[in-house]
Order: structure tokens, then C-alpha cells, then sequence
């Protein structure tokens, strides 16, 4: 008779059928399960861990908050910069509507002039709505940060990691 089966024998557990080896009585007993771990190495370990998670946590959130700085700067610079650009597109716009009752009122010769003047505050309204665009685009930027962010805050969850990980990130809390 062949040894290698008398060494296997099937099992048949709910419809699910497998080899194993047979066990004999003559079998050495089990090796005695390991030494319990230290606990104050473990809990020096889990102060370690805990130390480390904050430290990234650290530095993750004080280069957003550093980009959002850059990004609040930008957006206050470019609304600074617009009023200005308006403060004086109001100023051009009285001193071109005096000058244009006074061309209503003159001959032909101031016509050239009133062209300029139209061309001058269509110019400035160009430069007015550019403005606009390139707030919008900021504005843009930081909801692409902020989407990017709790997309990535998603990714770091402890559930995409090991079991392993993730059971250590549950028992630490």
C-alpha cells in the first residue's frame, strides 16, 4: 500500500471537500505559545506610533495651511488691485462724462477725442473683467485644494492599509 495516502486523508466540511494530513497520537505536542510581549515596550511602542501619526498629521496640515496663506495673499492682492483698478475707472468715467457734455455741446473738432475717450473706458473694462477672470480662476484653484484635500484625507484612512496597520491605528484610539 502506498504511504503517501495513509498520510492524507479528505475531509468533507459543508460541501467543501480537502486534503490534511492525518494526525497521530504519536505526534509531538504543539510548541507552547510565545512569551507575553512587555507591556511597557508595547505601550513605549504605541507612544512612539502615536507620536509619529502626529507629527505627519503636523506636517501635513502646516503645508496646507501654508498654501491656503499663499492662496488668501494672492486673492487679497488681486482684490486690492481690482478696487484700485475701479476707484480709478469711476474717476475716468466722471471726468469722461463732464468732458463728453462738454464735447455734446463743442463742434466737430472735439469728436476725435470722444472716440479716445470711449476707446480709453473700454480699455479699462477689459482690464476690469480680466481681473474678474483671474479671481475665478483663484477661486477655482482653492476648490481643487480643497477637493484634492478631503480626497486625499479618504485615501489615508487606516481601512486602505493592512489589516494589520489598521488593526494597530484601532487599538491606539
Amino acid at each position: 500500500m502506498d504511504t503517501t495516502t495513509d498520510e492524507w486523508e479528505l475531509c468533507n466540511d459543508d460541501g467543501f471537500v480537502y486534503k490534511r494530513k492525518k494526525r497521530r497520537l504519536d505526534d509531538p505536542p504543539p510548541p507552547p505559545p510565545p512569551p507575553l510581549p512587555d507591556p511597557e515596550a508595547e505601550e513605549r511602542e504605541r507612544r512612539q506610533r502615536k507620536r509619529k501619526a502626529l507629527l505627519n498629521l503636523k506636517t501635513h496640515y502646516q503645508k496646507e495651511i501654508d498654501h491656503w496663506d499663499v492662496l488668501s495673499n494672492t486673492l487679497r492682492d488681486l482684490q486690492e488691485k481690482t478696487q484700485q483698478r475701479r476707484h480709478q475707472d469711476i474717476r475716468e468715467m466722471d471726468s469722461f462724462l463732464g468732458s463728453a457734455s462738454k464735447l455734446v455741446q463743442e463742434t466737430r473738432v472735439g469728436h476725435d477725442s470722444v472716440v479716445d475717450e470711449l476707446l480709453l473706458k473700454t480699455e479699462a473694462q477689459e482690464a476690469i473683467i480680466r481681473d474678474v477672470s483671474n479671481l475665478c480662476d483663484v477661486a477655482e484653484t482653492m476648490c481643487n485644494a480643497q477637493e484634492e484635500w478631503v480626497t486625499q484625507s479618504l485615501v489615508d484612512l487606516p481601512v486602505w492599509s493592512s489589516p494589520r496597520e489598521l488593526m494597530a491605528s484601532l487599538c491606539d484610539e
